[in-house]
């Protein structure tokens, strides 16, 4: 069986030895390492790749019995298994066009068997897809995350996409699925915040144009970024053209987030992330 490990914890002597000695343990050859320590925080993260044939229970064994020494956060998982992601959106359809036909083409180990939105414009097109769409008014926040949480315990989620949802989570919300939701963002220099940004950019005669994939806090737009894009632009774009651009950089940016994080490369560590590419 072909398996992911990921470990985080504090910096200490002996962990790669440890690890190493466990996947032996196991039977197991190891296929690929990465591994860091941060030097602010004294935090030391590895991802790795191996194979055994005592699967994955015998996997558990090994390596819970020869690391919990270094009382480590372990995940343990097959790399056939594919993450299920629960996409939230509201009427903007690039960036979760481009999940669903990345998930279709193989290209991201994850599997979207449900899309909710609180408007209904994007019904048609996650229903094309074959995936269910659940329409929950936003009206009602207390009630609306409710029924989320719900399908996400009933479904088996690992983790949520916010695919251009433009309404904000509660801090109860955020605080029941911390470092497991995902959102897109545009990154301006400056930012600009508020309604039409891309036209705010373009009054200003913005030079560069981006966006952030993030990590959602209690604290809006500022949880810790996974990956970010950039594009030039010159003073003969139009609003409109500039708009075109940003949904192009956002879409990629969140696709790689994605994928970053459904193949275990990245660690929460203090207020930023390290992410293997």
């Amino acid at each position: 069986m072909d398996l992911f490990a990921s470990l985080q914890c504090t910096d200490q002597p002996g962990i790669v030895h440890a690890m190493t000695s466990a996947v032996l343990g196991c039977g197991g050859n190891i296929i690929e390492n990465q591994q860091f320590t941060d030097p602010t925080t004294n935090t030391f993260v590895m991802r790795t790749r191996f194979e055994t044939a005592q699967g994955l229970d015998g996997a558990h064994k090994s390596l819970n019995e020869s690391l919990s020494k270094f009382n480590p956060t372990l995940h343990i998982r097959p790399t056939a298994k594919k993450p299920r992601v629960l996409v939230m959106v509201t009427k903007e359809s690039h960036c979760l066009r481009d999940l669903l036909y990345l998930e279709e083409l193989g290209e991201l180990n994850i599997e979207i068997p449900l899309v909710i939105s609180n408007r209904e414009e994007l019904r048609v097109l996650v229903e094309s897809h074959g995936k269910t769409f659940l329409y929950l008014p936003a009206d009602n926040k207390v009630t609306q995350e409710a029924e989320i949480l719900k399908q996400i315990d009933n479904l088996k989620i690992d983790f949520v996409v916010l695919a251009r949802y433009m309404q904000i989570m509660s801090a109860d919300f955020c605080s029941k699925l911390p470092g497991k939701i995902i959102n897109i963002h545009h990154s301006f220099l400056p930012g600009f915040k508020g309604a039409k940004p891309y036209h705010q950019a373009h009054d200003r005669g913005v030079k560069i144009i981006g966006a952030s994939a993030h990590f959602v806090t209690s604290d809006l737009d500022e949880g810790p970024i996974i990956e970010q894009d950039v594009a030039h632009v010159t003073h003969i774009a139009t609003p409109e053209e500039l708009i075109a651009i940003g949904r192009d950089v956002e879409r990629r940016v969140l696709a790689k987030a994605v994928k970053f994080f459904a193949d275990d490369k990245v660690f929460i560590v203090g207020k930023r992330t390290v992410v293997f590419a």
